[in-house]
């Protein structure tokens, strides 16, 4: 049995261990999309929802509550909340992207419109809302309140900059510590908070989900430039073409010369782009190191992540949440 769980990825292990929390969470999940008058609230969310995502953040909610040995109900609504909130991103970052793709399907507004993909994601914030009032405690509405409204943040501050080929990497990790590791440490953290764990507990799995959501971004980001196309559900280059300006770009701006500068200019900040624009992007990303660099930035917070869970006490769970940051960088070693 212990070479087949060697065999797995961590998050399959995690769903097994909390297979029952997790079907209590898609069947409250599914309870709460639903709409007496609007039915294509439920299409659309559904649409995302089951399209095979990992879950990875409600897991880590169900497992940091479950570490710190939470006996009631409200890790359930918790979990649902986080899946909500990451939904609704995703809604409104589809119609922001023009993306026409997500998760290897079309994308909800390609499939219906712009107009609905918002106003669902707005349904599905609100709805997350009200669970979080359902659980009673002002701590925890208050943490997933503020990486809501960090989340946005960081949505806004990408779209003030992506074009920006002066965009510098301490911008960069303002960027994606607002858009995706609020919620990876929301998810973990809240998990501690419902389950009364002391702060120095609560503070390790902040600190975990920081880093990990941070080193998450960082590899989706690689595996955009680098990454195969069937395997990561979208086409290689749609950062370059949306005129985002993601770690890789950013190493290679730094060190490129004033003809290569002009390359950068016309492309990112004027989104003037031929076919064969992204190949010469490649070209100057590797003339300078800039996806191996990017690796080793995403190797770090890996390693910042697994780090911060030594102030827990060593269980099973401990042990899968330290392979999910090895196997959460390995996909671009």
């Amino acid at each position: 049995m212990a070479s087949d769980n060697n065999n797995k990825r961590p998050h399959d292990l995690l769903s097994e261990l909390l297979e029952e929390e997790l079907e209590a969470v898609n069947k409250l999940i599914h309870e709460r999309m639903t709409s007496e008058y609007a039915p294509r609230i439920p299409e659309i969310a559904s649409h995302l929802i089951n399209a095979g995502g990992k879950k990875l953040r409600p897991l880590l909610t169900l497992a940091s509550a479950k570490m710190c040995g939470y006996g009631g109900q409200h890790h359930i609504h918790l979990a649902a909340i986080v899946e909500f909130i990451h939904t609704a991103t995703l809604l409104h970052d589809d119609v922001v992207d023009e993306s026409e793709k997500r998760r290897g399907r079309p994308s909800a507004n390609l499939l219906w419109d712009n107009k609905s993909s918002v106003l669902v994601g707005d349904y599905l914030f609100s709805r997350s809302f009200q669970l979080m009032v359902e659980t009673g405690s002002l701590q925890v509405l208050n943490i997933l309140a503020n990486a809501s409204a960090t989340i946005a943040e960081g949505e806004v501050l990408q779209l003030t900059v992506s074009r920006d080929i002066s965009t510098n990497e301490e911008i960069y990790l303002k960027v994606i510590r607002g858009k995706t590791a609020a919620l990876f440490s929301a998810a973990t953290q809240v998990g501690a908070v419902i389950s009364e764990a002391d702060a120095k507990i609560t503070n390790a799995l902040y600190n975990y989900g920081d880093a990990l959501g941070i080193a998450f971004q960082i590899v989706d980001d690689l595996l955009d430039v680098e990454g195969d196309s069937k395997l990561i559900g979208k086409n290689n280059g749609d950062d370059f073409r949306e005129r985002k300006l993601t770690l890789p770009f950013i190493k290679a701006i730094s060190s490129c010369d004033a003809n290569e500068r002009e390359f950068w200019k016309r492309t990112i900040e004027k989104g003037e782009q031929t076919s064969e624009d992204f190949n010469r992007a490649l070209e100057l990303m590797n003339k300078y190191g800039a996806i191996k660099k990017t690796r080793s930035i995403a190797l770090k917070w890996g390693k910042i992540a697994k780090e911060s869970l030594e102030a827990v006490p060593d269980n099973s769970i401990k042990l899968i949440l330290i392979n999910l940051a090895d196997y959460v960088v390995d996909r671009v070693k």
